[in-house]
């Protein structure tokens, strides 16, 4: 590690190079780099928020010349601290590169793909792209939270959008330390730039390039064979989870093991109807039984199916609350304002003493129940009927198809459904989105009488049948709150718990997860490994690959911390 001397010579270096106002040190200012929205944090020398591509370049030579780690953040929305420092066990200093500033999108090819640079958002994107009647990869869920395009990237994450699967692309433009120890450029984007890393990089910045330099090679801008892979229902493997090879690539899936300047995407038309279904039964086989119908016989895939617990419904409801609100009143592009807000906020709280831990979270709670009850008559009237929810939303010829299936199913099966007004489909899936913060919330209300946390996104083989979960009483017992909501046609489900105090959390971690294994589950499902869960050895061997040296995001999936693996 570094002396305090060093560390100011080294400050004074970066500060020549991105500007003083660009280099964060003191540890109020650097809290919300150093800690993950919900998991982890550590200590870093200081954040660097460049605002270039070849000031990012510049930032990664000083580092490696200075043998310090560096891990590069983008929104730092991640769930399991994967964008963050964790611990104080590294073997050297770490920079956190936080590439908000450089936040440029370029459409092209007429809008049927686009260039994201490292810090743009998911929901800059879909902004730019209304002009070009198409949608990003993500309009619903990471995009509420300013998520970032290569962050998505980097995780294999989303997939809520049934026929678009994981993000994923073969053609992207990053940075990595060779097994010589020597950073490189390698320009995988399909666009012809120039030779010299600094030359590839402003040409870029500037878009310095024509029609006639952006190629069509042989490589994929999304996951085009997972609409056949999720109709599949009878595979006995998961239809999308993080340690899948066959969508590890370059950027794709790097987990921050490289440093990844832009990536270039597909985009997707928009339906010019859709139509939002809202079901519910007290069967979750009634539920298997219409995903495998719709998945294997229908003509038109849906856009997307979101489930509900009635727990989590109810969670939702009264720890959500304030989220939802914000969202509907304000727009998604407050709540990274909100969840600024809310930082320093609890890093007021642990400066005062005579102030309550997580004060944001008891003052939000608190306003939230002035606001009177949010959501529609119909959803209250099936919350207080079934047990099980599911959103379902389908588009354009899928329509009429879904609304004959419907009728006819429901007259010899239990459960109902309606069909929603504009204003009831919006409610019903932001509802299901917002669900997500409940658990935290609940938590940080009563955390005094509460042991941890644990949250999973489980990935059940597509032909599992039983995918609604019965706990051993042994187990069940241990629990004071289950959550249960998630992506039901890709099997893809989120089950938070929160351990009843006392409770040994790892052993009964241990236990989850090997009821998981017993199903043929995958696991992490879409918010990658991060250091809450251990990198399998697809996952561990493709970091080795990027990353030889081990100076990008050290100990990532709980691997090796240390300079070249050890």
């Amino acid at each position: 590690m570094i002396s305090m001397q060093e560390k100011s010579e080294l400050i004074q270096d970066l500060s020549s190079i991105i500007g003083e106002k660009y280099i964060l040190t003191a540890e109020w200012s650097m809290e919300p780099y150093c800690k993950g929205w919900r998991y982890g944090e550590g200590r870093a020398i200081a954040v660097a928020k460049p605002g270039s591509l070849i000031e990012i370049w510049k930032v990664l030579q000083f580092c490696l010349d200075k043998n310090i780690v560096v891990i590069m953040q983008a929104a730092n929305t991640g769930l399991t601290g994967g964008s963050t420092p964790y611990g104080d066990d590294y073997d050297r200093s770490i920079l956190i590169i936080n590439t908000m500033r450089v936040s440029d999108i370029h459409i092209i090819n007429d809008g049927k793909q686009i260039i994201g640079f490292s810090g743009s958002t998911l929901f800059e994107l879909e902004n730019k792209l209304v002009s070009f009647n198409r949608e990003p990869h993500s309009v619903i869920g990471s995009s509420c939270i300013g998520a970032s395009i290569v962050g998505g990237v980097c995780n294999n994450s989303g997939g809520a959008l049934v026929k678009r699967g994981p993000a994923y692309t073969e053609l992207s433009l990053y940075a990595q330390i060779d097994k010589d120890g020597r950073l490189i450029l390698v320009n995988e984007l399909g666009i012809d730039l120039g030779n010299k890393p600094e030359e590839i990089l402003t040409n870029l910045q500037n878009k310095n390039y024509n029609n006639e330099d952006i190629k069509f090679p042989n490589k994929l801008a999304s996951d085009n064979e997972y609409q056949e892979r999720i109709r599949d229902v009878d595979a006995s493997t998961p239809a999308r989870f993080n340690a899948d090879e066959r969508r590890l690539h370059g950027a794709s899936g790097c987990a921050g093991k490289i440093a990844v300047f832009a990536v270039r995407l597909d985009t997707y038309p928009k339906p010019k109807r859709s139509q939002v279904f809202y079901l519910g039964t007290n069967s979750p086989h009634v539920l298997s039984k219409i995903r495998r119908d719709i998945l294997a016989e229908f003509d038109n895939l849906p856009t997307s199916g979101e489930y509900l617990h009635r727990d989590c419904y109810d969670a939702a409801k009264k720890y959500s609350k304030d989220t939802f609100i914000a969202i509907e009143k304000l727009g998604p592009s407050f709540i990274p304002k909100l969840f600024e807000f809310k930082r320093k906020v609890d890093l007021l709280s642990q400066k005062y003493r005579f102030l309550p831990n997580k004060l944001s979270d008891k003052l939000m709670q608190f306003l939230s129940k002035l606001w009177p009850n949010h959501l529609p008559k119909r959803m209250e009237q099936y919350r207080d009927r079934y047990e099980h929810h599911w959103i379902i939303e389908i588009s354009d010829d899928g329509i009429e198809e879904a609304r004959s299936y419907f009728m006819e199913f429901f007259k010899t099966n239990e459960g109902e459904f309606f069909e929603c007004t504009s204003k009831e489909a919006e409610k019903a899936i932001l509802h299901r989105f917002v669900a997500a913060s409940a658990q935290g919330r609940y938590h940080a209300i009563n955390e005094d009488r509460l042991g941890e946390m644990m949250s999973m996104d489980i990935a059940f083989p597509r032909n599992e049948r039983d995918w609604f979960e019965v706990l051993p009483k042994e187990i069940d017992e241990q629990l004071e709150m289950k959550l249960y909501y998630g992506h039901l046609f890709c099997h893809v489900l989120h089950q938070n718990y929160i351990f009843k105090k006392g409770v040994d959390a790892e052993g009964l971690k241990e236990k989850l997860l090997k009821t998981y294994e017993d199903k043929g589950a995958e696991y992490p499902a879409e918010h990658n490994v991060g250091h809450e869960y251990l990198a399998k050895p697809t996952l561990s061997k493709f970091y080795k690959e990027l990353d030889p040296t081990n100076s990008f995001n050290p100990g990532i999936g709980k691997t090796s911390k240390r300079k070249g693996w050890k």
